[in-house]
C-alpha cells in the first residue's frame, strides 16, 4: 500500500501516539478528531506502509522449545512458532503475519541476486502486506500458480505480483489459470512459450513462499468458487486432507492420482526442488493439512503458532 505524503505523516502521528507515547486508541481518536475505527486501520497501515516494523527482541523459550523440537522431528532448517495460548484467531493471524515477514527479510535483504518462487493464500498475503517498501532490483519474484480467472480476468491471487511490488523486482508471471478447463485445454496451456520460460525459472528458484490449504467445505478453493461442494466431498472420499498451490495431498503426505491431475497448471512442489521451500500457516483448523506436508518431506522451513505446533509433536 503506497500513501501520499500527507496520509503518511497522519499514519506517523498515529504511530507514534500509539507505540512510543503509550496512548490507547480512543485517547489518540481524541487527540486527532478521529473515530477509533479509522485510528484503527491507521495502526494497521503503519505495518503494511512499513514506518512501523515490529520486532520482538527476546523470544519465547517455550516457543523456541517447540521450534527446536519440529524441526527435528520433520528436518526442517528452519521453524519459527509464535505464541498463541488464549488467543483469538484475528490476533494469531496478525502475529504470524509478522513473523513470516521477519523470514522473509531475511531472505530479501541478501545482496546475492535471489529467484524468488511465489505461492498463494490469504496467510501470505497478509505477510506480505506487513512487508514494508524496499528496493531490491537484484532479486526475482515468479509465480507458482495460475493468476488468470476462467473468464480471462486476473484472480485475487497474484500473491506474487504483490510481493514483487513491495520489494521492487521483476516479476514473472505463470500465464494460466489454476485450473484449465480439460486435460487438452492443460496441454495448451502449458505448451505455450511463455508458461514453459515461468516455468523453468520456478523450478531454478532459490527460495520458495508458500500457504498450505486445507480441504473441507468452506477452505479457500471451495469459497473462491474453484471446487465446488461435489468436487470437496470427492476429494475428502480420497482421504484428501491438504493442497499445495492447487495440488492435492493425502494423509500420508503423498501427492495422488485424482481427477484433477490432468487440469492442475501450477508449479508442483517435490523434494527433488534445489529450492528452500517456507511453509506458513497456523490454526488447528489447518492442522491434519500441515501434518501431512510435514509427513511428505515437503518443506524445509515453517511458521506457524504455538498450539498447532504443540498438536504437530503429539503425534
Amino acid at each position: 500500500m503506497k500513501c501520499d505524503i500527507n496520509k503518511q505523516n497522519q499514519i506517523a502521528r498515529v504511530a507514534w501516539l500509539y507505540y512510543v507515547a503509550g496512548k490507547t486508541q480512543l485517547e489518540i481518536g481524541h487527540i486527532l478528531g478521529l473515530s477509533r475505527q479509522i485510528v484503527q486501520r491507521l495502526l494497521s497501515s503503519a505495518k503494511e506502509c512499513g514506518i512501523v516494523n515490529v520486532q520482538i527482541m527476546h523470544p519465547i523459550s517455550e516457543c523456541m522449545e517447540l521450534a527446536e523440537k519440529l524441526q527435528d522431528k520433520f528436518n526442517l532448517s528452519l521453524c519459527r512458532v509464535i505464541p498463541s495460548l488464549g488467543l483469538e484467531k484475528e490476533a494469531i493471524d496478525e502475529m504470524i503475519a509478522i513473523e513470516g515477514a521477519n523470514v522473509m527479510e531475511s531472505y530479501i535483504q541478501q545482496d546475492e541476486p535471489l529467484t524468488i518462487g511465489v505461492g498463494s493464500g490469504k496467510t501470505l498475503s497478509n505477510i506480505i502486506d506487513v512487508l514494508p517498501y524496499t528496493d531490491h532490483p537484484q532479486h526475482v519474484c515468479v509465480s507458482l500458480i495460475g493468476a488468470i480467472a476462467s473468464d480471462g480476468s486476473a484472480t485475487r491471487y497474484d500473491v506474487p505480483l504483490k510481493l514483487a511490488e513491495k520489494i521492487q523486482c521483476k516479476y514473472y508471471i505463470l500465464p494460466a489459470p489454476l485450473y484449465a478447463d480439460s486435460a487438452q485445454d492443460k496441454q495448451i496451456w502449458s505448451q505455450h512459450k511463455a508458461y514453459q520460460i515461468v516455468k523453468n525459472k520456478a523450478e531454478q528458484a532459490q527460495v520458495i513462499f508458500t500457504g498450505i490449504g486445507e480441504i473441507g467445505i468452506g477452505c479457500p478453493l471451495n469459497t473462491e468458487k474453484f471446487l465446488t461442494d461435489n468436487d470437496i466431498n470427492k476429494l475428502c472420499q480420497l482421504n484428501t486432507v491438504a493442497e499445495l498451490l492447487g495440488c492435492f495431498i493425502n494423509d500420508q503426505g503423498e501427492y495422488f492420482a485424482n481427477p484433477f491431475d490432468e487440469m492442475t497448471t501450477s508449479i508442483r512442489l517435490t523434494k527433488k526442488m534445489p529450492a528452500s521451500i517456507i511453509g506458513f500457516a497456523s490454526g488447528t483448523h489447518k492442522y491434519q493439512a500441515i501434518h501431512a506436508v510435514l509427513r511428505g518431506g515437503l518443506l524445509d522451513g515453517l511458521v506457524t503458532d504455538e498450539q498447532t505446533a504443540m498438536q504437530l509433536l503429539q503425534d
